[in-house]
């Protein structure tokens, strides 16, 4: 018999399906691969150019780290886990585990939202922006960190090595009895999911509205006055009508990746706290409690894909080959950082 165990709960003792285990075991070490790979391919790229750093690089470095945290301390000890059936170590090593379990998923959102947030303050407050000296330290950063760090602390108390049966021993959640599963949980959906969601969906919604808005009046702008500059700015403009298209696609990979990602990992976690019939052994409840892990290896491939170049990095990097700086990653991490591009180009016709 083993335990059902997810990053926040735990679901009870039931025997173990030695079928359903080799699958997860199966997906864990396919996203584990995939997921070092792809943002240790990305992280050491910005490394090499860290003297160059612009601030949404800044974001995307600390977006790699954070989903380096979440494959190595949270996909990572539960492809451990699922291959060893039971918790193998001691206490301290069951609550570091768990703290950074969570550690990597709230740095991953957060840091998602820090970056909008930042895009949203480039694009609709612009002046702003512009009369921000540049920090040496990056305050959303750091708060994002803070967030993290702070807001994982609870599970280094609620998880502990205990003796699950007559010398058997696991890494367990001990709950109040019978509100304290379903209140935790919840708290964490709320913080970790609901509103980083609600915040992304409202800043990037306000966002392409902007940028419609000035595309629309630039246009315009432009064509009536057609006759004084004709040459590098028209056409900068009128080219701007691909960019935006490519902006809008990227806004809407980058916000169903995430919902699509996260989504079923809370509703499950949800279902199998408030529902005690909720058949947590299942292979469909298993597989999607392991699709947030996912979100890890979507970041960087939307953020190179974006770039057109994603096969060509990942070949000079693994190869060390050094790639000519005129092709060095754009400021693609975030929908906003391709739309203030647009925006600061359109700028330039007035």
């Amino acid at each position: 018999r083993r335990t059902i165990n997810s990053t926040f709960a735990v679901f009870g003792d039931e025997p173990r399906d030695e079928r359903l285990a080799q699958v997860e075991i199966a997906l864990l070490s396919i996203i584990f691969i995939t997921a070092g790979f792809l943002n240790f391919g990305l992280l050491l790229a910005l490394w090499k150019r860290r003297k160059q750093l612009s601030r949404m690089r800044v974001f995307v470095f600390h977006l790699c780290v954070a989903d380096l945290v979440v494959t190595f301390f949270q996909v990572c000890p539960q492809l451990m886990w699922d291959i060893t059936d039971r918790f193998v170590g001691p206490d301290i090593l069951c609550r570091a585990v768990k703290y950074l379990q969570v550690v990597g998923m709230f740095a991953s959102t957060y840091m998602i939202v820090v970056m909008t947030l930042d895009r949203y303050q480039a694009i609709c407050n612009p002046m702003v922006t512009f009369q921000r000296r540049r920090a040496r330290w990056n305050g959303p950063v750091c708060a994002a960190w803070c967030v993290s760090l702070v807001g994982s602390l609870p599970q280094a108390f609620i998880f502990s090595r205990i003796e699950v049966a007559p010398g058997v021993y696991d890494c367990w959640a001990q709950f109040i009895k019978p509100w304290g599963s379903r209140a935790y949980v919840t708290w964490t959906t709320l913080v970790i999911f609901i509103l980083p969601t609600v915040t992304i969906i409202a800043c990037q919604v306000r966002i392409c509205r902007a940028v419609h808005i000035n595309l629309h009046m630039k246009t315009h702008h432009v064509g009536d006055a057609g006759s004084k500059s004709l040459s590098s700015r028209a056409s900068s403009v009128a080219g701007m009508s691909k960019a935006r298209v490519k902006t809008v696609k990227m806004t809407v990979v980058i916000v169903l990746a995430y919902i699509v990602c996260w989504t079923p990992f809370f509703t499950v976690q949800l279902w199998s706290v408030w529902d005690a019939e909720a058949p947590s052994q299942s292979a469909t409840f298993t597989v999607l409690m392991l699709l947030a892990s996912l979100n890890s290896c979507v970041n960087p491939c939307i953020y190179l894909l974006f770039s057109n170049k994603l096969p060509k990095r990942l070949v000079s990097l693994m190869c060390m080959a050094h790639p000519d700086g005129k092709e060095s990653m754009q400021e693609e991490p975030t929908t906003a950082s391709s739309l203030y591009i647009s925006l600061k180009s359109l700028s330039d016709c007035r």
